[in-house]
């Protein structure tokens, strides 16, 4: 299973199965993605987005199945045929490949935006405290937060709040953003804020992967829509072809969200 050639694919999944007891979330799943690639999942809740998320940063460990970005295998290393689980520290340094923003935003409440943006840099990357508050600054600014630097995350409205962990995500220079339905903690009339910056990061050239129920969104920006139902990936194709798709499931899906 885990032996295979370099390929051009930034992330490739391959056969990824994930059970928690009796329950299979994940059944035979492939993701494969190429660099500057925007792909949207959808799918009803329940349906193995957020695992396959999951499981391409190794937060969780999948039972079947390997993931590769840039070509690195995530969580193991391969030893003569045997696969050995890295060490936490290694892992860890494998993982600022893969920035993930969460549905919650999960700031450090007692540390300032700037505070939470400059942390992982300095404590992971081994950054100067100068140079992470230099570039801190700069991500502020560029998703709109430049006068919210001093601000404590309590002080922020979800919509900020979010753009804040955007922000740190982009600190760590990853090569792959994950976006695990990153507004649909937001009263509505924050989402827009969130998907504009999303949006500039897909023009940028950012390579994306990102769980949502923004059909607009998917519209707009995606390369590809993953449609997925009870664990197994029913539709990877094109945004115009899923959203056409006369699949029953998806059909059933889209004309309930659309």
């Amino acid at each position: 299973m885990t032996m295979r050639e370099s390929n051009d694919y930034i992330v490739d999944a391959r056969n990824i199965t994930k059970d928690f007891g009796d329950f299979r979330a994940l059944d035979d799943v492939s993701l494969q993605v190429k660099q500057g690639e925007v792909v949207c999942i959808l799918g009803p809740s329940g349906s193995g987005k957020s695992t396959l998320l999951r499981c391409l940063n190794h937060l969780e460990r999948p039972n079947e199945g390997a993931v590769w970005i840039d070509n690195d295998l995530i969580g193991y290393k391969e030893e003569n045929g045997v696969l050995r689980e890295l060490s936490s520290a290694a892992l860890a340094k494998q993982r600022t490949k893969l920035a993930m923003v969460f549905q919650r935003f999960n700031l450090f409440g007692h540390r300032t935006a700037l505070e939470n943006v400059t942390e992982g840099p300095v404590q992971v990357l081994g950054v100067s405290q100068a140079e992470a508050k230099r570039k801190a600054l700069e991500l502020l600014k560029r998703v709109g937060l430049s006068d919210k630097a001093k601000n404590y995350p309590n002080a922020l409205s979800g919509g900020q709040q979010q753009r804040v962990a955007i922000a740190r995500a982009l600190s760590m220079e990853p090569t792959v953003m994950l976006f695990d339905e990153p507004t649909s903690a937001l009263d509505p009339e924050l989402v827009g804020e969130v998907l504009h910056v999303m949006k500039s990061l897909a023009q940028s050239g950012m390579t994306m992967v990102v769980v949502t129920h923004e059909i607009g969104f998917a519209r707009e920006v995606a390369d590809r829509i993953v449609f997925m139902d009870e664990g197994k990936v029913v539709l990877d194709d094109t945004v115009t072809e899923v959203l056409n798709s006369t699949n029953p499931r998806a059909r059933d899906f889209l004309d309930a969200v659309l």
